[in-house]
């Protein structure tokens, strides 16, 4: 937390502390909290009622205890929680100080600049969302709806007590979408591509279900790799060792490279989620003549498989289509799991199978002038995904009779 901004924090935190907010039935004490071991894994557990894994306590914490947020991250936990008069918690809701907009995935950087030229200043800035994870899911995880109105009614507040600029909350289902919209907060769409399982036995079911000359390409992807004797392995729970982890690091490092990115995670995380959350990692590893070449992160979520990292250090074609589309929809259907979320963009994924879905995402801005131009902005944004969706619709890999 930068020193300014912390001085002011400390200040105004005893006051944070006492803000209540209510309703005819309920009363709730309103908290701030700088790390998430603030908050006991019991009272996460209970209001992830889903058991959403980027949105678990031992996700969340693994992010802080690794160095990934936090320090000088430009993510600083600040995580807010209402509490009923019993003192019961009842209501939390992962928030981070952002003095950047990097890692999002919900791109807000020519706000930044035009307010910045207007004379104001956008950073720091409130981010409600998991980090470095655009995987929609629950946001504000309570047990009532007065307790999650009580988290958004508190916000505003915040943003005026420490004059901060605006507050985000990202990748949003849609019972946060309806509070936060009912609130005036201000709904941006965007899009990704998932799979989902309509009762498949295997993967050739699956193709089955493919026009002729979708199904052709796949298998021809697939057998390109299987005529080298490149080989996969679905490693998850005990399978997973410090040697696949080290490896993956490698993999994820060289993906970064060739990106031009930052290295968000570091490897003290896959350590940790290692040690707590096996059972709820996949790792697909792809070894060529008994050597890992490629592998792929995804995590298993209660009837979602959710793909996350990969890389590889041996560059061959459909190598990345095999190791995160193909190996993941395998590893779905062998679970029953309804579908598969292949992580931001790629409209590459539509020929294989998965489709465009509508994204959401929440915004509170301060100043009066940028945010008439945002909503301005959303407003014919949000014409031209509905255009986007519509346009890959047609374009539908799957046979018209389905």
């Amino acid at each position: 937390m930068g020193l300014f901004f912390k001085a002011c924090f400390c200040r105004y935190q005893r006051h944070m502390r006492s803000m209540e907010g209510t309703d005819q039935h309920q009363q709730f004490t309103v908290s701030l909290h700088q790390k998430m071991a603030e908050i006991s894994v019991e009272d996460w557990a209970r209001l992830n009622s889903s058991n959403h894994p980027f949105t678990s306590h031992l996700f969340l914490d693994a992010l802080e205890k690794s160095g990934s947020v936090g320090g000088d991250t430009g993510w600083d936990p600040l995580i807010l929680s209402a509490a009923d008069e019993k003192g019961r918690i009842c209501a939390v809701l992962p928030l981070y100080l952002k003095y950047h907009s990097y890692g999002e995935y919900v791109f807000d950087h020519s706000w930044a600049h035009a307010l910045e030229r207007a004379g104001g200043r956008y950073y720091p800035k409130l981010l409600g969302a998991v980090p470095f994870t655009p995987v929609p899911g629950p946001r504000l995880l309570s047990n009532s709806e007065a307790a999650s109105t009580a988290l958004i009614r508190a916000l505003p507040a915040i943003l005026d007590k420490y004059e901060l600029s605006s507050a985000h909350i990202n990748f949003i289902q849609k019972t946060d979408e309806e509070l936060l919209a009912k609130a005036g907060w201000m709904i941006r769409s965007g899009v990704q591509f998932h799979w989902h399982n309509q009762g498949y036995d295997d993967f050739d079911d699956f193709l089955a279900q493919l026009s002729s000359r979708k199904r052709k390409n796949i298998r021809k992807e697939r057998a390109s790799l299987h005529q080298q004797a490149v080989t996969f392995q679905a490693l998850t729970g005990a399978d997973l060792k410090a040697a696949h982890w080290d490896f993956f690091y490698q993999c994820y490092l060289a993906t970064i490279d060739k990106k031009w990115g930052g290295a968000y995670l570091t490897r003290g995380f896959f350590e940790e989620i290692s040690a707590t959350m096996a059972d709820d990692i996949l790792l697909v590893y792809a070894e060529l003549e008994n050597q890992p070449i490629a592998a792929a992160l995804n995590f298993i979520g209660a009837d979602a498989l959710y793909g996350r990292n990969w890389g590889c250090i041996t560059e061959l074609p459909n190598l990345h289509f095999e190791t995160c589309y193909y190996q993941a929809i395998d590893f779905a259907i062998s679970r029953g799991l309804k579908k598969v979320e292949a992580g931001a963009q790629g409209y590459h994924k539509v020929g294989r199978g998965y489709l465009p879905v509508e994204t959401k995402s929440a915004h509170l801005i301060r100043h009066q002038g940028l945010k008439e131009a945002v909503a301005r902005y959303l407003t014919s944004e949000k014409r031209e995904i509905e255009r986007e969706i519509e346009a890959i619709g047609l374009e539908s890999p799957y046979r018209k009779s389905v």
